[in-house]
């Protein structure tokens, strides 16, 4: 069993999810129950995966959830897009966070190719 905290993928995940919180607190009212709630919770799904799969018994299954946080980077990836193409993000927030989000999945990339092998 791994502490989840000790994994810099996990750090960058929690970061950007905080950063995503913080940036969807100005966003419009209507969109609460819409795109704010969506992009915050793939956000969310990118950490909170990692720290489940630290917790399961094997590294089959520890892969497993790091792919499927792959997956919800690569939805969070999206939705920023569609933030930005809104207006609801300016574009240096866009950028900075896509960066980060390129460099996670980069990272669980990385990670799960060394656990699978």
């Amino acid at each position: 069993m791994k502490d989840f905290r000790s994994l810099n993928v996990w750090e960058k995940g929690h970061k950007i999810t905080v950063s995503i919180y913080k940036l969807t607190q100005s966003f419009p009212k209507e969109e609460m129950y819409g795109i704010t709630s969506q992009i915050r919770r793939a956000s969310t799904s990118i950490p909170t995966n990692i720290a489940e799969g630290c917790g399961r018994g094997s590294d089959a299954d520890f892969a497993r959830f790091l792919q499927m946080s792959f997956g919800f980077a690569n939805e969070t990836q999206y939705l920023l897009l569609l933030c930005f193409e809104l207006g609801y993000i300016a574009e240096e927030n866009y950028i900075e966070l896509n960066i980060s989000i390129q460099e996670i999945k980069k990272m669980l990339s990385k990670l799960i190719i060394a656990i699978r092998k």
